[in-house]
């Protein structure tokens, strides 16, 4: 009988992402896949790199319906029949990268591309939602104000949510935390002030039954309203909810600037306090004054490990942020859903350009950190904003006659919209040095995007955040090895989140799988041109079907739900 030699690493590592179950598909234990007879996809000739972190090594990769069946040294498939057979030679194979903070999930309802082109030409085969909001669980009010959208942008669980981005069929395999903000909603709607006991029990119950439906924990984002109306107390109690269901607490903190290590504190207080695992959401220093706290914060991290918190991070490798124009608002101004209102009112608007010219409260001021030179609207859609697309604010504002405050006041009221805005904050030298941190994974904080579907500018994370880690940090930078920043991309995820049977290559788990070529992958995207596809990606496999086929698209949809470990479904 012919055995991998891998078998007993994988048999070892086997209960890294997968907490219990055994694979409910796929090769018996006591039987040997190499007695089968034919395959439907052989990898051939490739270095293989598994995930863990270990140095690579020759190998073939044999793959069955939705599962990996074989890993075997050079040559021992020559024989095998197989359906499709891919030459590896000279290109690393290894797990499908899993993006921790995506925002693709309206691409997966309604008439959303499922395709996420921007994203599989990268390497993501799984995509992690949720940050702040999520399109369940809902209230009957929430799902009045939804209007035309009620039932297919917005659910009344979390559950249902899943099954209609199941439904619609998507290229990757998607998942999320359900989002503290749309809990806070659905508790205490977009007023300010802490929330009551009977508005936390129903926010708590909300939590339960999003967890049972499968989602990963809470995911916060404390610099936008509602979500910085939470207090801490608030949200170590709505926290403890999902902690008996193996829940995480996911955070773009309260301040990644002015406030940044004192963020990190609250961070881990909610986490202690509740009894989960935290995991930071881009962590970053914004604002050149703050560029000083990076170290500082890996420190903090470093020394709250040690002395046994679980708290983590994860980031993009940009010195650009990318939110909406009215970050550059004091939260207070949207307080019940007015902000337009108030920007309208002389004496309301008043009262914001005092709070954006001097501070008096804890807020992050995004113009102010960036500076207007460092500021650039981006989804500008009135005919007479167009044209400032991917220009400076300050650029803006001497265009328009006005001072940059009064400029972003009128963008956002006049759009009546919030004006996704790219704010330059970061330094590359603290981009490299966290890129390096044993406890780092990537997400980019973006949806995935077709460039032959698409009008305007955005971030260039949405094409290249995976393929500038490999060809900028690893390949030309030396940054981190090609080992670690895989591992850091795949079963760093699945092991945190305890996706079941992904982030790994190895025998038995879903076969999300890549081939490229570690001396020519590449990102493309810039600030001024982002449509602009990853090179170097050759396949992408998702559960055994290709994905991208020689760098192109194939159209096929194959992927699945991936759900956290409270989820009922597993009992079933």
């Amino acid at each position: 009988m012919r055995r991998s030699y891998f078998f007993l690493l994988a048999a070892l590592l086997s209960g890294c992402a997968a907490p219990s179950a055994a694979p409910s598909a796929g090769p018996s234990p006591t039987s040997d896949p190499m007695e089968d007879v034919g395959f439907d996809v052989v990898i051939e000739g490739g270095r293989i790199v598994d995930g863990t972190g270990n140095a690579w090594y020759p190998g073939d990769v044999a793959i069955r319906g939705e599962r990996i069946v074989a890993i075997t040294r050079p040559g021992e498939l020559n024989d095998a029949a197989a359906r499709v057979r891919i030459d590896a030679s000279n290109k690393v194979v290894s797990p499908g990268f899993i993006d921790i903070q995506s925002h693709s999930r309206f691409n997966f309802l309604g008439s959303g591309d499922g395709r996420v082109v921007s994203k599989v030409t990268m390497g993501v085969t799984t995509e992690i939602m949720g940050e702040s909001t999520t399109n369940g669980p809902s209230s009957p009010q929430m799902m009045e104000d939804a209007g035309a959208g009620a039932g297919v942008t917005q659910f009344e669980t979390f559950g249902q949510w899943m099954d209609a981005m199941e439904a619609h069929g998507a290229s990757v395999n998607f998942g999320s935390f359900v989002g503290a903000s749309t809990i806070r909603v659905l508790g205490k709607g977009m007023a300010m002030g802490e929330a009551g006991s009977a508005e936390r029990r129903l926010m708590q119950e909300a939590v339960r039954q999003s967890m049972r439906d499968g989602a990963f924990g809470v995911a916060s984002a404390l610099v936008y309203p509602p979500g910085n109306f939470a207090s801490t107390d608030e949200l170590i109690s709505v926290n403890g909810a999902a902690a008996p269901f193996g829940g995480v607490y996911i955070t773009h903190m309260r301040s990644e600037a002015d406030y940044f290590l004192e963020a990190i504190d609250e961070a881990i207080a909610i986490g202690v306090g509740a009894g989960v695992p935290v995991e930071i959401y881009h962590l970053k220093a914004g604002g050149q004054r703050n560029w000083h706290k990076a170290a500082l914060a890996v420190a903090k991290i470093d020394s709250a490990r040690a002395a046994g918190v679980d708290v983590q991070a994860n980031m993009y490798p940009y010195t650009a942020g990318g939110t909406g124009l009215d970050a550059c608002f004091p939260p207070w101004a949207s307080a019940d859903g007015a902000l337009f209102e108030n920007l309208a009112d002389p004496v309301m608007r008043a009262r914001i350009r005092a709070e954006m010219e001097v501070q008096t409260e804890p807020w992050e001021p995004f113009c102010s950190l960036a500076t207007p030179e460092g500021t650039m609207p981006l989804g500008l859609e009135l005919p007479e904003h167009r044209k400032y697309r991917g220009w400076w604010l300050s650029d803006i504002a001497r265009d328009m006659g006005k001072d940059w405050i009064d400029a972003a006041m009128d963008l956002v009221l006049h759009e009546r919209q919030r004006v996704s805005t790219m704010y330059f904050l970061m330094s590359e030298e603290n981009v490299a040095m966290q890129i390096a941190q044993p406890w780092i994974k990537f997400g980019t904080d973006a949806g995935g995007i077709d460039p032959d579907r698409v009008d305007g500018l955005a971030h260039p994370r949405a094409y290249g955040t995976f393929t500038r880690v490999l060809g900028k940090y690893v390949r030309e930078e030396g940054v981190t090895t090609l080992e670690d920043a895989v591992r850091k991309m795949s079963s760093a995820v699945a092991t945190r989140l305890r996706i079941r049977e992904r982030g790994f290559l190895m025998e038995g788990y879903f076969a999300d799988v890549l081939v490229f070529d570690p001396g020519t992958v590449a990102d493309h995207a810039t600030y001024e041109e982002p449509h602009q596809l990853s090179t170097g990606i050759e396949h992408v496999l998702v559960n055994g079907v290709a994905v991208v086929t020689d760098g192109r698209h194939t159209g096929a949809m194959p992927g699945k739900p991936v759900r956290g470990p409270g989820w009922t479904g597993w009992e079933r």
